[in-house]
């Protein structure tokens, strides 16, 4: 998902699903994007939208793992 698609569903209050099944939470706060993961960890997106050959890339600054 490129960060305007995230965008839209923080705003419509719907979260993302993982490969894995899980559900991240995105919320936008002005220019800031954080998005929370199925332990309530929290993560902000430092730089978005890198386009690559497989997919979309953001780099965030922390870790986001699976349900416990």
């Amino acid at each position: 998902l490129d960060a305007a698609k995230i965008t839209k569903l923080a705003e419509d209050g719907k979260t993302i699903t993982t490969v894995q099944g899980e559900e991240l939470t995105p919320k936008v706060d002005g220019d800031k994007v954080t998005i929370t993961d199925a332990n309530g960890d929290t993560v902000n997106v430092v730089i978005a939208d890198i386009d690559t050959s497989n997919g979309v890339v953001h780099v965030i600054d922390g870790v986001l793992q699976p349900k416990s």
